[in-house]
């Protein structure tokens, strides 16, 4: 259950011609990834419900404190994924360092993650499609718009033919994956730009008055809805005030969810020692940036206590009299999702290849395609599956379980620097965490505190989910390890 699988092992297993990706990536690629995958609808959404209800204006240093957290486990990444290139992410770093049942919890986790993600994602893309479609008097008949619109049976037909497109992206091409995020990127983040530079003619000192509102005990109830930290401890969360700052923290944690997907795809870069830590640390510094000069706008055009919470910037505008902005608005959600999903989707599949390429699930999963050398055969079965479930679900109640697999993930990485760094100190690494073992300890420990802010809810979802994971490795997994039976 303990048994690691070394470095030198993994990157071996590469080379082999049949289960080996192609390497076309640069740095430039993985910093795209990156942009693209974390900017979504948080900057959209979450900056409006946080700051009308826990932080005020002080939401851009809840931003800046949710970017440190992932800051200090963007370096721990960068160490390992320059370290090494293989694909599979904590999956891949958790083998050689904490062994193969800890891995395959992880990469268990990883699947889940990436999956719910990736249809949480399509739905929400389908809704700002079908928003625009309505400005322009276009209708979708409700039986094909979601069990969210539907009244009795509904299939989000959107949502569905989405994700089976990306798939064929995905299969045909990492490097055409990478050429349309190139471009949906721009627009994205040129949307960004323009609502920010136009938000600064309207802003207001007096609504940045109290930056930091007073401190407001926060109404839980007690229950499986509260923090679980509040169970544990008796410590209650507070809205606004100091605390409330840590507590906006864990909420807008999930506009970051993302940045660890670059990791996947170390295999699939040219020169990975150099590039992967650019990819990482550069997309990561990138969208903080934009995430605090988009609150700070936004509270400041609008008093915070006056904030839409579905459609804060668009109702910011809309509320001085600029509806131009609201269209525009959408518009770059919609196109910004795109690739969110689109990179959710390469980062499960790149997890699941490197877990089959270890026999832990099926071999034949692991062959890759002999023309366009890319996991073809589980980009096709996930993208279907995930694609019915977008169709067919509304699944927004279990988003936050996105955000606890990802925290968990963040764990296993910083203790596996600490790991590797005590075993074997003489590997070569191109990229080294700096202030070690201090700072990965710290990224464990605020990890863990945002994860004891999440509901007991989804703890006990989590807890499920593993515990069937778990289940499965001793069924199927133990046995057929390639490893174990290399050992045998």
């Amino acid at each position: 259950m303990f048994r690691t699988k070394s470095v030198e092992q993994s990157i071996r297993d590469t080379e082999e011609p049949e289960h080996a990706l192609k390497k076309s990536l640069s740095a430039l690629d993985l910093t795209v990834f990156g942009v693209g995958v974390i900017i979504g609808t948080g900057i959209f959404v979450l900056t409006g419900q946080v700051a009308k209800e826990t932080a005020g204006p002080a939401t851009a240093i809840a931003f800046a404190v949710a970017g440190v957290v992932c800051a200090l486990a963007a370096l721990c990444y960068a160490e390992f994924a320059s370290t090494v290139p293989v694909a599979g992410s904590a999956y891949t770093f958790a083998y050689a360092t904490l062994g193969e049942l800890v891995a395959w919890i992880i990469g268990w986790d990883l699947v889940l993650e990436f999956a719910l993600g990736t249809a949480v994602v399509a739905v929400g893309w389908s809704g700002y499609v079908r928003s625009l479609m309505d400005n322009v008097d276009w209708t979708m008949p409700e039986v094909l718009s979601g069990p969210d619109v539907a009244e009795g049976f509904g299939f989000d037909i959107l949502a569905f033919a989405l994700v089976l497109v990306l798939t064929a992206i995905l299969v045909v091409g990492m490097k055409l994956s990478a050429r349309v995020t190139s471009v949906v990127v721009a627009i994205k983040v040129a949307v960004v730009l323009m609502v920010i530079i136009a938000g600064l003619f309207f802003i207001k000192a007096e609504n940045y008055k109290p930056f930091i509102p007073p401190a407001e005990k926060q109404e839980t109830g007690g229950g499986w809805d509260a923090p679980l930290v509040q169970l544990m401890f008796g410590y209650e969360p507070t809205n606004f005030g100091i605390m409330g700052i840590f507590t906006a923290a864990s909420i807008v944690f999930f506009a970051f969810i993302g940045f660890d997907v670059v990791a996947t795809a170390a295999e699939e870069t040219k020169l990975p020692q150099r590039d992967m830590p650019r990819g990482i640390l550069g997309s990561l510094i990138i969208c903080t940036v934009l995430y605090v000069a988009v609150s700070l706008v936004v509270t400041g055009m609008q008093h915070y206590s006056e904030l839409s919470v579905s459609a804060p910037l668009a109702d910011a505008f809309k509320a001085t009299g600029h509806p131009f902005y609201a269209g525009l608005i959408s518009f770059g959600a919609a196109v910004g999702l795109t690739t969110v999903c689109m990179i959710l989707l390469l980062g499960q599949t790149r997890v699941f290849f490197a877990m089959s390429r270890d026999g832990l699930l099926p071999r034949f999963f692991s062959k890759t395609h002999p023309r366009f050398r890319t996991p073809y055969r589980p980009t096709i079965l996930l993208g279907v599956l995930i694609a019915i479930i977008a169709g067919f679900t509304s699944i927004e109640e279990l988003a936050t379980l996105v955000n606890i697999g990802t925290l968990f993930a963040f764990v296993v990485v910083a203790l596996g620097v600490l790991v590797l760094r005590r075993t074997q100190p003489d590997l070569p690494r191109a990229f080294r965490t700096p202030w070690v073992p201090l700072l990965p300890i710290v990224s464990v420990a605020a990890s863990v505190w945002l994860m004891l802010n999440l509901p007991v809810e989804t703890w006990v979802r989590f807890g499920a989910w593993m515990a069937l994971g778990v289940v499965i490795y001793f069924v199927y997994g133990r046995s057929h390890s390639l490893l174990g039976k290399r050992g045998r």
